[in-house]
């Protein structure tokens, strides 16, 4: 009894987790690019109360007799399935169609990544630059910063679906200036370690960046202008699985009431 004691209270935190990311999931469900995380059990070692034995009459029992001590949490992953579409006035709002991720540049000097496409131009010391709402850099294909002098209207600055960014010429017709903006895969985006305001940071099971614009191997992403990726977050999905995890929680609870008059009535045998 005191086994299954412990074996609910491992229940109970498992599903306690379980419910902390549904509620995150809930809190960002207006967060742009934001993915819905998902979480995975495992169950624990199993303990062996009989071998393989035989019985009285000698004939043999060739299963054994094991009982489990519980469950744990075993990951939290992330669906990277592609959010809704949503209209922007923005002329620097930028959504991606497909599996690719904006790179930006931390506060630390290493390069993250992120699907949130709401970007601002912000002065820098040679002409406007590129960045997020936290002021990280969006990086080019290249690599670097991407920063346009002060010659260039920021309001007539667009961005064609391959990330290329155009200004009208004498004719008033969109030109490329040289510049594209880097975009990047991931062969695990499952791997990837997740970090504040929708950034995350590559590791050893995500695998190495794949840059699309030097990489003809993998399906290229379409950049949409205008437009900003929403979370896909399903609220009613979640309120569900809320409901089944409040219920498997209960369900622990009960187990370990259970326990405790089994416990209190093999006490009072003793009287």
């Amino acid at each position: 009894m005191l086994r299954s004691l412990w074996t609910a209270a491992t229940g109970m935190r498992a599903q306690q987790v379980n419910f902390d990311t549904i509620a995150h999931n809930l809190s960002n469900v207006s967060t742009h690019g934001y993915k819905t995380q998902v979480n995975e059990f495992k169950t624990l070692l199993y303990q062996t109360l009989q071998t393989k034995t035989t019985t009285a009459n000698g004939e043999l029992k060739p299963t054994s007799a094991q009982v489990g001590l519980g469950v744990r949490n075993s990951a939290i992953t992330s669906i990277f399935r592609e959010g809704n579409m949503i209209a922007s006035e923005s002329d620097t709002a930028f959504a991606i169609d497909g599996k690719g991720f904006f790179a930006v540049r931390g506060s630390d000097g290493n390069t993250y990544y992120t699907r949130n496409g709401n970007l601002k131009f912000t002065l820098a010391t040679t002409g406007n630059m590129l960045a997020t709402t936290d002021g990280l850099p969006v990086l080019d294909t290249n690599g670097r910063p991407i920063i346009l002098n002060q010659n260039y209207v920021l309001s007539q600055v667009s961005v064609s679906k391959d990330g290329q960014l155009c200004y009208p010429d004498e004719t008033n017709n969109p030109r490329p200036i040289g510049i594209t903006i880097g975009l990047f895969q991931f062969n695990n985006p499952n791997g990837l370690e997740k970090l504040a305001d929708s950034l995350y940071a590559q590791s050893a099971a995500s695998g190495q960046p794949i840059n699309e614009a030097t990489n003809n191997a993998v399906e290229k992403s379409d950049i949409i202008q205008g437009y900003l990726e929403g979370s896909n977050v399903q609220v009613a999905d979640e309120m569900v699985s809320m409901i089944v995890t409040q219920r498997a929680y209960e369900l622990n609870s009960k187990a370990i009431t259970a326990s405790d008059e089994m416990l209190q009535q093999a006490n009072n045998l003793r009287r």
